[in-house]
């Protein structure tokens, strides 16, 4: 047993989980981490993430760090059976203040958040364990926890439980709860490699719409290099990864021995996935755990993080008695939808560069073609087809809904009280603020409950204490375009409520109690 409970259990120390253990250190919660591997995975599955993902290790201070080890601004080209582009882009920008998709490789990304969580002495970790069993009541969560390296079983509880232990997560099979949806039936060989010497295209991401066999050909950072390759109908899968067969399907890409080395060849599945329920009493499913997509866009990992965050502040808020268990409701019904709208996206994309119909593909093509060239439309199709705007139109919000309500806010640099220039959230902090370009009532409620308030003043302006210079005044457009004076936000930068002009702010939510959480 363990001599005292801890504020949250978090099951699984992939992205998601190294994620939550981050923001829940910082808060000043008592964490435990469980974790049946000995180490971080080997492999690079992710290969991925953008600019609002970013943003989140931001908050913990991480940002910069993992940036070093990432590729940015590479364009994203889909080519036809001729490796012609037809089309080419970059990921739209969303205004979070970081480049809006970088490549990973996931063992070092992941290896800077694990050590991220070493600042925190409120963190403990527990390796090569696993949670064989669990029971809750109204008061916590007990876990039954197997040592796997001694056969041994210590009971450990904790008020809440995140389980973020994955696809096949044992916490969802011992509570029971459905995982609905769709395996395809087409498996995927995937490559991973080191480079050894460079070849054209290399830093490109290419999506190669070839009906003979589609393939994705990947840039990954630190001199890595992914590709991946459907097995075919009548093709063998395990006979696709020996040796001889990776290096057919390279050779068919122009790449030989001299361009790679080949460190792993593993075959996946792609599924689309969903929890039937992502909260069971005192337990949440999160990551993987609660949902599984395609990874056409790159999207699977960079919504667990979403989770994370949008989950770890309110525990961290109901842990502390600044707002009531009910708030927790909310994580389902912000997530899911978003959630959802990824993943069709993933799907459509997918569908896109693996339709092998000779008369379909006839017809793809030039459609890409003419999209790649038509501004407008193209833009629209390009911007509308990656990932969506961080925006949640239900959940723990205003019931007035005013335009900026359920947004994020953009994140431009501004300068702070002393003059300096900084992230806006960085001198926010993650903590309830009132941010306004022009006073209006309703405020007074809002710094009783304790949020900081904070004005928005335009480039050029002289910063003092308690008010902000916007630099560029992209985030006073960004407001103006929302019909917004004034906003309330989040600790996790969505916005709770909104004034426009000759309104006052709507009052805060009933019980709230914010304490200030210093910035990373």
């Amino acid at each position: 047993m363990t001599d005292q409970p801890y504020d949250v259990a978090i099951v699984g120390y992939g992205p998601t989980g190294v994620t939550a253990a981050n923001l829940l250190g910082q808060a000043g919660l008592k964490v435990v981490v469980i974790e049946r591997e000995p180490s971080i995975y080997a492999r690079a599955r992710a290969i991925s993430t953008d600019e609002e993902v970013v943003r989140i290790w931001q908050q913990v201070g991480l940002a910069d760090r993992l940036k070093e080890d990432m590729l940015t601004e590479r364009p994203i080209d889909f080519v036809d059976a001729h490796n012609k582009t037809m089309v080419s882009f970059a990921a739209p920008v969303r205004g979070h203040g970081h480049p809006p998709q970088m490549f990973i490789y996931q063992p070092a990304l992941e290896q800077v958040l694990r050590d991220g969580v070493d600042r925190f002495p409120n963190v403990e970790v527990m390796l090569e364990r696993e949670v064989v069993k669990v029971r809750q009541d109204a008061a916590g969560v007990e876990l039954m926890v197997a040592d796997n390296t001694s056969d041994t079983f210590v009971r450990v509880h904790a008020k809440y439980v995140i389980a973020a232990d994955g696809g096949s997560s044992g916490i969802r099979g011992l509570l029971g709860v459905g995982y609905a949806g769709k395996t395809y039936e087409d498996k995927w060989v995937v490559i991973d490699t080191k480079v050894l010497k460079s070849w054209p295209d290399v830093d490109r991401l290419r999506f190669h719409c070839n009906p003979l066999r589609p393939a994705v050909d990947c840039p990954t950072p630190l001199d890595h290099h992914r590709w991946e390759f459907p097995v075919l109908p009548g093709e063998d899968a395990s006979k696709l990864t020996t040796d001889d067969n990776v290096w057919k399907l390279l050779d068919w890409q122009g790449v030989t021995r001299d361009h790679v080395d080949v460190l792993r060849a593993v075959v996946y599945s792609h599924h689309v996935r969903f929890a039937d329920r992502w909260r069971v009493g005192r337990i949440f499913l999160a990551g993987d755990a609660a949902h599984a997509m395609p990874p056409w866009i790159g999207q699977g990992m960079a919504a667990g993080v979403r989770d994370a965050a949008n989950l770890c502040w309110k525990l961290a808020a109901v842990v502390k008695g600044e707002l009531p268990d009910s708030v927790l409701d909310s994580y389902q019904t912000e997530r899911m939808p978003h959630v959802r709208d990824i993943t069709d996206k993933a799907v459509f994309v997918g569908k896109i560069i693996t339709e092998r119909n000779p008369t379909l593909t006839t017809l793809r093509n030039p459609a890409l073609r003419i999209l790649n060239v038509l501004p407008v439309v193209g833009k629209r199709f390009k911007d509308g087809n990656w990932v969506p705007e961080a925006h949640y139109p239900d959940g723990f919000f205003d019931t007035d809904k005013a335009g900026a309500t359920g947004w994020k806010t953009i994140q431009p640099w501004v300068l702070d009280s002393e003059g300096t220039r900084r992230r806006l959230d960085d001198v926010l902090g993650s903590q309830w603020t009132v941010l306004y370009r022009t006073r209006t009532g309703g405020i007074d409620a809002w710094t009783k409950a304790g949020a900081q308030l904070v004005q928005l003043v335009p480039g050029g302006s002289n910063p003092e204490s308690d008010r902000i210079v916007d630099i560029d005044n992209t985030l006073i457009k960004w407001m103006k375009t929302k019909g917004a004076t004034a906003i309330a936000i989040r600790p996790d930068g969505f916005v709770y409520s909104a004034a426009g002009d000759g309104s006052p702010l709507p009052p805060p939510p009933a019980g709230l109690r914010a304490s200030a959480l210093s910035p990373a």
